[in-house]
């Protein structure tokens, strides 16, 4: 099957389970990506996520389950999905002492139709450093450089891990900016991400891991309505909550730092009700929502959970970029 075809999803993970000896990496994950999406795998650090993307990508075999990229086995077939696979990792794998534009045009000699080096580098606005080494690139210019890396081999789907992971607000939203264009071209895309104001922006579904095994998923919007999110607001931390709440006759309470919850609607004047008591305390209203954030959706998921501990694959199968 051609990878691209629009009559099966471009990843589907079923029943998926990892185990590493005695530990359970993954436990029983089901999720699909379709063309023109992008999902975010979300979770603390040892979730599960790293796993899952590498059974993805084929450098791991599932204990139990399968996985298919566009109906192609990762690791059967893996030799005709690495054509066609951008992946993004967390960090490494440049060589230092590389130029911008010898780092593009050697990656891009590994495949068969590669994209344009030039347009890459205008893509992600790496045009003006493209006679800069690798080493010499600020954090956020080596993540879109290792973006343009990732797709410089016109792939179909691609896996980006924490893609803003150190990058100044300009280049977020060139980041943005591609993943939207991509969406557009019908480009599959699987993150994962800690910002989740990034995600919020920038990913269609979401599915949400806790050691190994999947506890939500679903848009955004699906997942904060089955939540009953409340208004929430953040201002300094410290705030006394009972003068706060006899103030709007309602509970508030300070769920972390400086983050807030009311108990209910504010109502059509609350907002201002809710200025004018801050204003009390010397405090202001930075921001506000009726109904909660991901941010908030997140906390409630996995406030109560103990620390997760990654299991530690014992044996790790190969672990290049891609090549003909």
């Amino acid at each position: 099957m051609t990878l691209g075809a629009t009559d099966t999803p471009a990843l589907q993970a079923t029943a998926v389970s990892v185990r590493f000896g005695d530990k359970v990496a993954v436990n029983n994950v089901t999720f699909s990506v379709d063309y023109g999406e992008v999902v975010a795998l979300l979770g603390p650090n040892g979730a599960g996520k790293t796993t899952t993307l590498r059974v993805v990508e084929g450098y791991v075999a599932p204990s139990a389950g399968s996985v298919a990229v566009a109906s192609l086995d990762p690791i059967r077939n893996h030799r005709e999905i690495v054509r066609h696979l951008g992946v993004m990792p967390q960090g490494g794998g440049i060589y230092p002492a590389l130029r911008v534009k010898e780092t593009l045009n050697l990656f891009a000699s590994y495949y068969d139709n590669p994209r344009s080096t030039t347009e890459l580098a205008e893509l992600l606005g790496l045009t003006h450093l493209e006679r800069t080494t690798w080493r010499r690139l600020s954090g956020g210019e080596q993540q879109r450089m290792s973006l343009a890396l990732a797709l410089v081999g016109n792939p179909t789907m691609l896996i980006v891990d924490e893609p803003t992971a150190g990058v100044d607000p300009e280049g977020r939203v060139v980041i943005r900016d591609v993943f939207a264009h991509l969406r557009d071209q019908g480009v599959a895309i699987l993150m994962t991400s800690h910002e989740l104001s990034e995600v919020a922006v920038s990913a269609d579904r979401l599915v949400l891991l806790s050691h190994g095994s999947v506890i939500a998923s679903g848009t955004q919007a699906e997942l904060m309505a089955q939540s009953a999110a409340q208004p929430t607001f953040s201002s300094r931390p410290g705030l006394n909550t009972e003068v706060l709440g006899d103030a709007l006759g309602m509970e508030v309470s300070e769920r972390r730092s400086g983050q807030y919850r009311l108990g209910k609607d504010v109502g059509g004047n609350g907002v201002a009700r809710l200025v004018a008591s801050l204003a009390q305390q010397n405090a202001s209203l930075d921001a506000f929502s009726a109904g909660g954030s991901l941010e908030d959706l997140y906390y409630d998921l996995y406030k109560d959970e103990p620390a997760h501990e990654a299991p530690v694959e014992r044996t790790p199968r190969r672990g290049r970029r891609g090549a003909k």
